[in-house]
């Protein structure tokens, strides 16, 4: 990236008349290079997930077909997790070295090879092999993304953020949904996993297509701010991103088993999972749009008033007429992710304090996200009853309520990290 780069804000105003626009190519090819990246970052939100719920949507095949054990069933669902906190951390470098358009261009390009090949791995190892580089997308997305919408839309972050948050869960809905039936139909799962490889490659295209337009007063390079380790917005954002993070994987997680002991089928458990996951399409939307127009204060406070009769109604009444109520209340409590890559956005001045604030707390967050569910699965283990994992749950949520608090309020990053005159 040079200098001479316009933010694509500043290229969505069209000029007043046809007349004018006819009169002025420059500015139409702006305007049109500014659409091709809302395209991109759009497309490739959609595949940010989809190497790791459509795993899950066939896991039993996959692991009877590769003879995979448990112990690699539990590191392959753990996985995601780890190349989201470990690739996340590179992001930021990366971007500096090649830029955002280059970046994501190589990371879905990395994923749509990764998915292909460890659709037909010969064995367990070279499957978790590829299934590290199909998830490439997605751990340096999480990052760049938030990046690119800072630098580019720097008065459209509400919306951009709504339209990356939605897509990326309409995306993960769609891989858990559709790989299943796929592989009934195709009669091998090997062809359910590949055909996750298109729409990456189709969400390639926009990032090719994309030239930024020269301009005078264009964007500055991505820069770096150091010492990030001692901001204390840093580390609250990254316990705010962790907690909400482990509640979330906990969920997806152990949901369905807790729904079966408490007495429902396994499809009933199921459908109760995914409506879960609808809901919080809906609610994406309209969170970022309304954290920018109102604050993250009062979206954040309603966001986490669902958390309780949410828990406490899936501990003591779970399997129950109501399961469907404590669900929706979950969906929306959950909803706090995009309101976090909203506040990546909020609580930087730059581009600089935005790459180095949503990797450093996506990258510690990840890691407190892996524990959450491996957590509750050992404390399941020992004790035969859930009272203490629903226990786990609460006092995540209460980390996640304070640390909320801490940043919703008006703060910035570069703030913190000024040198002391």
């Amino acid at each position: 990236m040079t200098t001479t780069e316009t933010p694509a804000h500043d290229l969505e105003h069209p000029a007043p008349t046809p007349h004018a626009e006819i009169a002025d190519p420059p500015k139409r090819a702006a305007v049109a290079m500014g659409w091709m990246l809302v395209a991109g970052v759009v497309l490739a939100a959609f595949n940010f997930r989809t190497a790791v719920t459509s795993v899950g949507a066939i896991l039993a095949e996959l692991r009877t077909g590769l003879g995979m054990s448990e112990a690699v069933a539990g590191l392959l669902t753990t996985l995601p997790v780890l190349a989201f906190a470990g690739l996340g951390a590179l992001a930021p470098r990366l971007a500096r070295r090649f830029g955002p358009r280059a970046l994501l261009t190589g990371a879905l390009l990395a994923m749509s090879v990764g998915m292909i090949a460890r659709a037909w791995a010969p064995n367990t190892a070279l499957f978790l092999l590829f299934s590290l580089l199909a998830l490439a997308a997605g751990a340096v997305g999480n990052v760049a993304v938030p990046v690119i919408v800072k630098r580019y839309f720097p008065n459209r972050i509400g919306l951009m953020t709504t339209a990356y948050s939605t897509t990326l869960a309409a995306g993960a809905a769609v891989a858990a949904a559709a790989t299943a039936p796929i592989d009934h139909l195709a009669g091998d799962w090997r062809v359910a996993m590949a055909v996750w490889a298109l729409p990456a490659l189709v969400a390639v295209v926009p990032w090719l297509l994309w030239r930024p337009a020269p301009a005078a007063a264009g964007a500055a390079p991505i820069g770096r701010l150091d010492g990030v380790r001692r901001s204390r917005l840093a580390w609250t954002m990254l316990l705010l991103f962790g907690c909400q993070s482990a509640i979330a994987y906990i969920l997806m997680g152990w949901t369905t088993t807790i729904l079966v002991a408490d007495g429902m089928t396994a499809a009933a458990a199921g459908s109760m999972l995914g409506l879960l996951t609808v809901v919080q399409i809906p609610v994406s939307v309209v969170v970022p749009i309304l954290t920018v127009r109102w604050g993250p204060r009062p979206v954040f406070l309603v966001l986490m008033a669902c958390y309780p009769p949410a828990i406490a109604g899936l501990w003591l009444a779970g399997g129950g007429g109501l399961t469907w109520l404590w669900m929706m209340l979950f969906g929306i409590g959950t909803s706090v992710f995009p309101l976090v890559l909203t506040l990546f956005g909020l609580r930087a001045r730059t581009p600089a304090g935005t790459s180095a604030l949503s990797s450093f707390a996506q990258s510690g967050g990840y890691l407190i996200a892996g524990v959450g569910p491996l957590a509750v699965g050992w404390v399941y283990g020992l004790t035969g009853s859930w009272s203490v994992p629903f226990g786990f749950v609460a006092a995540l949520t209460i980390v996640l309520f304070f640390s909320g608090l801490y940043v919703t309020r008006e703060r910035y990053i570069e703030d913190e990290l000024a040198p002391i005159p």
